[in-house]
């Protein structure tokens, strides 16, 4: 429920300024953030929407090592095409900076200052990789090496893009620099850390006993990493992008950007304050406890703006705390995850130029489809279906006849409403009640189901005016069709409010076809929004159909990607030098039944076998979890090499051989087996 707040400031997570965004953020941040910032510009509220790109970090350094370009060059492309990009899919921030900006610079070093002279950080020696050749330390993600789950021999310092693992860089089998392949020793480097340990016994009063109000993916994640004992977080890098550390001795370092990004909230208001004195002071939005504070952000950044963050907010002291934080899961793309790497996605700067025009079909579909508690798929089957079939046929076919009869009937002029019949007056409750609906789900960031109950505003215009039929009773009851034609009209001005905050554009050219000047939320259910004897304007289609050779041809460039990927694959993946038979020979593949399967506790990605190999049987574990469910593989006959050297894991398990897969382009993993039964051990030849 809404708390007595007098200002809000929203948030919307930073994106990297290496690349365009994509559905997926579009899904996950953006449109849910503006969706409920316009709803609270409808009620009069006084609200910051808050945004910029992220442009500090690791991911920005190895695009512009990439391409061969700075890494100034890098972020300004992306900051102004992603800028542009918001703009034109109607994404309303109040601003849009950049956390290379002056302002952000100064504040997050005075930010950094006040708890490093306050003693809030402590200090730690550690060994980090570093190349010699470089001398560079080296961040996570610019390492590489074997997975320790899967072995896939091009894992990052953070993560297996192939098993999905989250790893350290200590983890990795060989590791080498991502960037030039040189193998890396460790080196001493001291660094300022945030003790999320001191943190511990506030954050779980605040979170676990305060927010349980939180979405439950946003509590239950956090609630993982109180239970697990929080650990010092380093707040500097070595690297020499970034800002700098702000004290002696810290020479060659930068505030790490989990450290700065999320300070570019702060600084941006700052920002925009300076440039508009009449908002106030920027402390207002961010220290008056009459403030309201909600970050939008995808699930990956959770913990980031529910504990780190917080934690960082609290340890300077003059700062508000976030009063929700509304995460979103991922989405998908056509049945596989969307992926930057694999120019996977349906890029937002793309489809304004594929779809023109078409802003508010894809906002209607994202959020039917939104991510809000598991993740869910973007089809553009799904896509042409929803917009065809509901906001064509629905929305857009009720508010069509609605005004075309006005303008055949009345010449365009709201007509008078006459006596009110039982059908009608029912029909004038079932909307009268919409706007407590659709503002309950809102407040409680249930945009998916706020966004249905408007349509189903829509469904009750369209079943009126389809069961009056005024055509006809036009002929017998001339009287009786203006208070048909005046109901369908103050119908038609409601939806103009509802779809306010997630259709914008498709609203506001609604308004300009009823000469409706200006909309607020608390007229949202009158019947008198429109009064008789006014004149509207031209009527024109609020929405055109999309047809078939529009959405092939989305499918074909995504189809071309795919092709494109495998290609990629094969070629990243050459055939390995040619080897003697002899040395063929020395590898023993064999048959085995997979008698008993099951998942590795505390090493989610591994599955355990039980083999039967023919003469006993045996345990071998394999890093394919994310790709089967164990009961799956229970029965199957798959090929293994019966003579590699037994290899311990840590908890103790030791896997007694290999079983055999073969790498899809997409990284997924598929086990190989014989099309006919054959005994076990039954060798390969």
């Amino acid at each position: 429920m809404e708390k007595n707040f007098k200002r809000t400031t929203v948030t919307a997570a930073l994106p990297y300024a290496n690349g365009p965004v994509h559905i997926g953020h579009l899904a996950g941040v953006y449109v849910p953030a503006d969706i409920y910032v316009r709803y609270l510009r409808l009620k009069g509220k006084d609200v910051l929407f808050i945004g910029g790109s992220d442009e500090h970090g690791v991911p920005v350094t190895i695009r512009a090592r990439k391409e061969g370009i700075t890494v100034q060059q890098v972020v300004d492309r992306y900051h102004y095409l992603i800028k542009d990009s918001f703009e034109k899919f109607g994404i309303s921030f109040d601003i849009y900076s950049r956390t290379t900006s002056d302002v952000h610079h100064k504040l997050a070093s005075d930010f950094f200052k006040k708890l490093y002279d306050e003693d809030k950080f402590i200090k730690q020696t550690t060994e980090q990789f570093y190349d010699e050749e470089t001398k560079e330390f080296l961040t996570d993600r610019n390492i590489r090496g074997e997975c320790p789950r899967c072995h896939a021999a091009d894992a990052y310092g953070d993560q297996c893009e192939k098993c999905g693992a989250t790893l350290s860089p200590e983890e990795l089998i060989n590791p080498y620099n991502a960037v030039n392949g040189n193998p890396l020793v460790k080196k001493e480097t001291s660094h300022w850390y945030l003790p999320l340990d001191q943190h511990q016994e506030w954050l779980e009063k605040w979170i676990l006993e305060d927010h349980k109000e939180w979405r439950p993916n946003v509590y239950g994640q956090c609630k993982s990493w109180l239970d697990g004992g929080l650990k010092p977080r380093a707040v500097t890098r070595d690297l020499d992008w970034g800002i700098p550390v702000p004290v002696e001795g810290a020479e060659g370092k930068v505030l790490y950007v989990w450290f700065d990004a999320p300070i570019g909230y702060i600084s941006n208001t700052k920002e925009l304050c300076d440039a508009k004195p009449e908002l106030g002071s920027w402390e207002t939005w961010w220290k008056d406890p009459e403030t309201r504070l909600v970050h939008f952000i995808g699930k990956d950044n959770i913990v980031f703006h529910c504990i780190v963050f917080p934690a960082m907010l609290k340890a300077h002291g003059d700062y508000i705390l976030p009063d929700n934080v509304p995460s979103n899961e991922f989405l998908n793309l056509e049945n596989d995850k969307i992926s930057t790497s694999r120019n996977w996605a349906v890029w937002l700067n793309e489809y304004l130029v594929d779809m023109p025009e078409r802003q508010d079909e894809l906002r209607y579909v994202l959020t039917a489809s939104a991510p809000e508690t598991k993740d869910n798929n973007f089809m553009w089957k799904d896509y042409q279906d929803r917009v065809n079939n509901e906001l064509v046929a629905i929305y857009g076919n009720f508010v069509n006849r609605a005004l075309q009869l006005t303008q055949k009937y009345y010449d365009g002029v709201v007509p008078a409403c006459g006596e009110l019949t039982d059908y009608d007056k029912e029909t004038l409750a079932e909307f009268a009640d919409v706007k407590t609906k659709v503002e309950s789900l809102l407040e409680n960031f249930k945009f998916r189901d706020a966004q249905k109950e408007a349509m189903n505003l829509a469904r009750i215009g369209n079943k009126y005016i389809a069961d009056m039929e005024p055509w006809k009773v036009i002929k017998t009851d001339p009287e009786r069709v203006k208070t048909i034609i005046y109901i369908s009209l103050q119908l038609t001005a409601n939806l103009a409010i509802a779809f306010e905050p997630f259709l914008p554009f498709s609203s506001a050219r609604l308004r300009e076809m009823i000469c409706m000047d200006g909309v607020n939320w608390e007229s949202l259910g009158s019947t008198e929004l429109l009064p008789a004897g006014k004149q509207l304007g031209k009527p024109s289609l609020l929405y055109t159909k999309i047809e078939d050779e529009v959405i092939q041809a989305q499918l074909d460039k995504l189809e071309a990607t795919k092709k494109a990927n495998e290609a990629a694959n094969y070629k990243a993946n050459p055939i390995k030098e040619t080897i003697s038979f002899d040395d063929f020979q020395k590898l023993d593949i064999r048959v085995g039944t997979v008698l008993e399967c099951e998942r590795v506790p505390k090493m989610k990605k591994l599955l355990k076998f039980r083999i039967d190999d023919g003469l006993e049987q045996r345990t071998i574990v394999s890093g394919i979890s994310a790709f089967y469910e164990p009961e799956q593989l229970v029965g199957k006959q798959v090929l293994f090499i019966a003579n590699l050297a037994p290899r311990q894991f840590k908890n103790g398990l030791v896997s007694e051989g290999m079983i055999l897969s073969a790498e899809n382009y997409d990284g997924t993993l598929a086990v190989t087996t014989v099309e006919h039964e054959v005994k076990p051990g039954s060798q390969v030849l």
